[in-house]
């Protein structure tokens, strides 16, 4: 009996060694996959500073050369389980870029099938899986010959895998299929296929305590829970409008989940009891995607696509505490711990490529329209990326600017009524300051089908 009392110190001790070990120290590290700029963002936690990028390619819109040899739209993150190694998605060139976290040098590069999308080791960490997700499988590749060796055929447009933490489950969510893909890991065989209430799924997590994955619907605003023992749906929460990714803080308070909403420029927290409560709206920069806890669950880290920057989130306090400057449209987000056991870990880094990007808010000139446009100067060129919402389905609308005649943009909405696109082209005029011409700021303005630009008629307008 008094072994219980010296078993019990000997566990508290050991539990205040590993949040000692767990709270973001200077050999962690936050990355970011940035889409535009090519980049991969490095950030050094315990001072919320960016050490530099990881170069993998050229900024939009200089990729498009037939000489062209970088990687295409860095989108996607994962990490082996000894966390010496970053796993890097290029949807645009097809790639899985595999990179030493202490030198931040590219190991090797495997060109796999069309728009894969996110990526992860298994457990052991001898292989790393690849959801191809303009196709139906999932490859398979060796990590330290950089070949692919197999592939799991999965339904159409895997969107992301992970695996269970007993090690011998993968769930697979599709962008294409309302289903979940449960995958036994040792075959490679679909053991069972989970119907779900949308077709498009960014993003999987599981629950800290492993008994619930949790998944975002990007296009109906909603996450749905998956009992991991009976594979059974368990609950759907609405959670927004662009539902983009999730992540789970274990604090004193309890566990929860932090989900980005980008509609709202938002992370709402939710609790992780039978019928989940939203506790908690957090105002963010622009249209929160990736997020990431640190290992102690002290820090919530949201990448902002069109801030181009991370927001760090104090969870004790339910509030942002930092800005961090990063990447062109940075996608995924993971938090490596120890990722650089020795060092100032910036070897092989570039100051950072991009500038920052300005943000124009549209409002309706009536009814219930919403959208954004995110400005990104390229040099000669700038780049508009327009989002639409709550339009008539199936509908053309032309996107100009104050003092061009023809439009810089013509997007179709979808079923739902939502579009989204980018224009890259001369945006602005150079002035002479000798000039007697006015300068006057650019107006967006969004016009119904192909009618010329006018204001009083204007289905959105950009807001003063």
């Amino acid at each position: 009996m008094k072994t219980f009392p010296l078993l019990s110190t000997f566990a508290v001790c050991a539990l205040a060694a590993n949040l000692a070990w767990a709270v973001p120290g200077p050999q962690d590290r936050v990355y970011t996959a940035d889409q535009n700029s090519n980049t991969v963002s490095v950030i050094n936690p315990a001072t919320n500073t960016l050490l530099g990028q990881i170069r993998l390619g050229n900024q939009r819109p200089d990729v498009l050369s037939p000489l062209y040899k970088g990687e295409i739209n860095v989108h996607g993150l994962g990490f082996s389980p000894d966390h010496k190694t970053l796993l890097v998605i290029s949807n645009g060139s097809n790639s899985v870029t595999f990179i030493d976290t202490a030198t931040n040098k590219v190991k090797g590069t495997a060109y796999i099938g069309r728009a894969p999308h996110e990526g992860f080791f298994t457990a052991d960490g001898k292989e790393a899986w690849a959801v191809v997700r303009g196709e139906n499988y999932i490859s398979v590749i060796d990590p330290d010959t950089f070949k692919e060796t197999g592939r799991i055929e999965t339904a159409p447009g895997p969107g992301m895998v992970l695996f269970h933490p007993d090690k011998k489950l993968a769930f697979v969510v599709s962008s294409f299929t309302p289903e979940v893909d449960v995958i036994d890991v040792a075959s490679h065989k679909i053991i069972k296929r989970i119907a779900v209430v949308s077709p498009f799924s960014p993003f999987l997590q599981f629950t800290p305590d492993g008994r619930e994955m949790w998944m975002t619907h990007k296009d109906v605003g909603k996450v749905t829970r998956i009992d991991t023992r009976t594979l059974d749906v368990i609950g759907v929460i609405d959670t927004g409008m662009i539902t983009n990714h999730l992540g789970f803080a274990k604090t004193a308070g309890g566990t929860f989940a932090y989900v980005t909403v980008g509609g709202e420029n938002a992370v709402k927290v939710y609790t992780t009891d039978r019928d989940p409560r939203l506790v908690a709206t957090i105002p963010v920069g622009a249209l929160p995607h990736g997020i990431w806890p640190s290992d102690d669950g002290s820090r919530m880290y949201v990448g902002l696509e069109n801030g181009d920057a991370v927001d760090v989130i104090d969870t004790a306090a339910n509030k942002v505490i930092a800005r961090i400057p990063a990447g062109q449209a940075p996608q995924a987000l993971v938090y490596v711990s120890n990722a650089v056991p020795a060092g100032s870990g910036t070897a092989n880094l570039v100051q950072r490529v991009n500038s920052e990007p300005i943000n124009i808010a549209l409002k309706p000139v009536s009814g219930a329209a919403r959208g954004f446009v995110v400005a990104r100067n390229m040099g000669v060129v700038d780049s508009l990326e327009v989002s639409l919402f709550k339009l008539k389905p199936q509908t053309a609308y032309s996107v100009y600017v104050s003092g061009h005649k023809t439009p810089v943009a013509v997007l179709k909405t979808n079923p739902t009524g939502m579009a989204n696109g980018t224009a890259i082209g001369p945006l602005r005029e150079v002035s002479n300051t000798l000039s007697s011409k006015n300068v006057a700021r650019s107006k967006i303005i969004v016009m119904e089908g192909d009618a010329a630009p006018d204001s009083r008629h204007a289905v959105l307008v950009s807001a003063t």
